[in-house]
């Protein structure tokens, strides 16, 4: 148990990633420079006798993923540098002595209202406003001195009205409603469904809505019949891909905008409970590189998700499916860009989220694309879902995809985040090498891995690259250093692979070494080799 001030030495280690210290007796003020601490990816400082102020220098931690103050003295406001912290992803200020407002600027407001509580007066999203008070005008005095209410009274005569007013118009809108909506229904009845979907609706023609009430961007009410009839019934025309877990149909709504909507595999019925707190959990779940869950809807044995519309569908399809992604073509920033973004999500997911999410079925056909060309990981928390319901997937099938599953799963098919890791580590050598991870023409029986790690062994690192990105020196430099950390994750060894926020804190740490001389490729292929050597058995 650490007693006494933080000790000033820590400030000294310049290349610190991880800093925990919850849980002991540390007393005085937080020492401003820890703000110089550039690598630094979590701070947790929980659970002490820390007093003073955050300090302003914490706007330099540019790395600073998860930031934990809680159950502290600290006193003051929180300071708005902290909301251009791009990466941080998890932020607990709780049982402090911090006021005022909170800076609204980057994620800050993004946080649920736990993460603020128990302070002696902050305000402002996600808590309560600044300045909400009950009013002191709801009564006056008459000449005697005496008080009476005559403001309440005026107030609901005048509220009296309004709702009976409010209700007749509410009567007028359903009776037009309800005429437009048999013609609709008639029409919805009359939609062909496609051949692979069979839907049981058991006589019900207005199923249940789309349940987004916990949702911090919620739909307006959307029904089943709503979806079946921006699908055209679910048609092949809207099918734009399908999966282990179930058809994706792309949704074009009335008020023109665009969602994707998930059918997923049958299931019996039972275990709506699970079902329900699932979609509530990742329903909460935000992040810029997660495609986010706008609701879901349940009609007898089906269930829908109703996802944001990417753009550019997935990575799988951009990289390798010339005749619908060859128009977008991916040069060396864009495909970088891709690579850290989903390894961003995918360490959300490991060290920010309560309890931590592993994915399980980490792929290029599950890192999908905005209009900024941005990634946007998917499909997380289905492996868990599938799991808690009674569905017809194998063991097997829960564990990943072919191509992407770690060597330790076929021994004890037991997920980690390690195996996540793993699996990230395909997809980025699928950047490097422009290659598909199974492709009996290309690799006979081995894979994309297998096929890697070959060369690598034989000194041919180059003719792992993609031809289109290769060309400038300090653009060829730069792939060999994003291959040693694709290696880093392909370890047979899951105890010797990095973690996702070390995968962050390595990439941040090669932006930063990008512009100089003093790697060159062939140092950087011999690295790539004399660590496959020395881990070898």
């Amino acid at each position: 148990m650490l007693t006494g001030s933080i000790p000033s030495s820590l400030t000294r280690c310049v290349n610190l990633v991880w800093v925990s210290l919850s849980g002991n007796h540390l007393t005085g003020r937080i020492p401003s420079r820890i703000g110089r601490l550039q690598s630094l990816a979590i701070l947790q400082l929980g659970n002490n006798n820390l007093s003073g102020t955050i300090p302003e220098t914490f706007g330099g931690l540019r790395m600073i993923g998860v930031l934990d103050l809680s159950h502290n003295h600290l006193t003051g406001n929180i300071p708005a540098a902290l909301g251009s912290l791009t990466f941080l992803s998890d932020m607990d200020v709780s049982n402090n002595n911090l006021t005022g407002l909170i800076p609204t600027t980057g994620q800050l407001t993004t946080f649920p209202p736990t993460r603020y509580e128990n302070n002696s007066g902050l305000c402002g999203l996600p808590l309560p406003p600044c300045g909400a008070k009950a009013s002191n005008h709801d009564f006056y005095y008459d000449s005697g001195g005496r008080r009476f209410f005559g403001w309440n009274i005026l107030i609901g005569i005048v509220l009296s009205v309004l709702i009976v007013f409010l209700l007749l118009l509410a009567l007028y809108k359903m009776k037009k409603h309800q005429k437009a909506e048999e013609l609709r229904v008639g029409y919805v009845e009359s939609l062909p469904t496609s051949g692979t979907t069979s839907w049981k609706l058991s006589g019900v023609l207005e199923p249940l809505s789309i349940n987004v009430a916990t949702f911090e961007k919620p739909l307006r009410r959307i029904t089943f019949a709503h979806l079946l009839e921006a699908t055209n019934g679910f048609s092949a025309d809207s099918l734009i891909g399908s999966g282990g877990f179930g058809e994706v149909y792309k949704a074009q709504l009335k008020d023109g905008s665009a969602v994707a909507i998930k059918k997923l595999i049958h299931v019996t019925g039972q275990g709506d409970r699970e079902f329900t707190a699932e979609m509530e959990t990742i329903g909460k779940i935000k992040h810029r590189n997660l495609v986010p869950l706008l609701g879901y809807c349940k009609i007898g044995e089906e269930r829908l998700l109703v996802y944001e519309y990417m753009k550019f569908g997935s990575l799988d399809m951009v990289l390798h499916d010339k005749s619908k992604g060859g128009a977008t073509k991916l040069d060396w920033g864009g495909r970088k860009k891709i690579a850290i973004g989903s390894a961003r999500g995918l360490a959300f997911l490991h060290h920010s989220c309560v309890p931590h999410i592993i994915h399980r079925d980490m792929k290029s056909s599950n890192v999908l694309l905005d209009e900024n060309l941005e990634a946007r990981v998917s499909d997380f928390g289905m492996a868990r879902l599938m799991n808690a319901l009674d569905t017809h997937l194998s063991v097997s099938t829960l564990a990943g995809t072919p191509g992407y599953v770690p060597p330790e799963y076929y021994q004890s098919f037991r997920c980690t985040t390690k195996g996540d890791v793993y699996s990230y580590g395909v997809v980025l050598l699928e950047l490097l090498s422009g290659k598909k991870p199974i492709d009996p023409l290309e690799f006979g029986d081995n894979n994309l891995v297998g096929w890697a790690k070959q060369l690598v062994k034989e000194s041919r690192c180059s003719e792992i690259f993609d031809p289109d990105l290769m060309g400038k020196k300090s653009g060829d430099a730069e792939l060999y250093r994003y291959l040693k950390i694709a290696f880093e994750c392909l370890d047979d060894q899951p105890l010797h692979r990095p973690t996702m926020i070390q995968v962050m804190a390595m990439f941040k740490e090669l932006h930063v070494d990008t512009d100089s001389d003093f790697l060159d490729t062939y140092s950087i292929g011999r690295a790539i080799i004399d660590g496959s050597r020395e881990k070898a058995p």
